[in-house]
């Protein structure tokens, strides 16, 4: 549940409200339905996590599934038939595991979605793809979640360097090109 909710930069609520049949192996997809502000969105769905779903989908606890069709079953059923497992229960899940990985900082669930978005934009995804991943309208909530990593700055040209480097002059056509000193 932890590599699918940063892997795929869900919500608690989203990862916890999957159904089998929103996994789409074939396309590498997965259908975020009526989501915040009842949106549908599309999310990538890494053959990493893929690999685990399919692991899980074969241990899952499946004493609610009679009756049910396969692709209406919950990835992660509750304790009723007719619910999946409550965020509350995955955000107590997120704090053992943290616990166990000896994390003293103070994080959240949601903490993974910030790490998806920064991480993105790190490795130079457009801000806007991370706005359609997100499931955000304005990109300004977008930019919040994007926390750019100090190392991400110091690698940044500024403009004054480029007009410090020395100039090639262009060569003419069918002479060779002058070599710079």
């Amino acid at each position: 549940m932890l590599t699918l909710a940063y892997g795929c930069g869900l919500r608690a609520g989203e990862v916890v409200r999957l159904r089998a049949g929103d996994i789409d192996s074939a396309q590498m997809i997965i259908r975020i339905v009526q989501s915040k502000g009842r949106k549908d969105r599309h999310v990538m769905l890494p053959a990493e996590v893929l690999d685990l779903l399919r692991q899980w989908w074969k241990a899952r606890p499946t004493k609610h599934d009679a009756g049910i069709v396969p692709e209406q079953r919950w990835l992660f059923p509750g304790r009723s038939e007719r619910w999946p497992l409550t965020t509350r229960q995955f955000g107590r899940l997120f704090k053992e595991a943290a616990k166990a990985a000896g994390l003293r900082k103070t994080i959240s669930l949601h903490t993974l979605r910030h790490s998806f978005a920064t991480h993105l934009l790190e490795r130079g995804t457009d801000i806007r793809l991370i706005q359609a991943l997100l499931g955000h309208d304005k990109l300004e909530t977008t930019a919040r979640y994007t926390r750019v990593a100090t190392g991400m700055i110091a690698k940044i040209e500024s403009p004054l360097d480029g007009l410090s480097a020395p100039r090639r002059r262009r060569a003419r056509r069918g002479t060779e090109e002058p070599v710079a000193p």
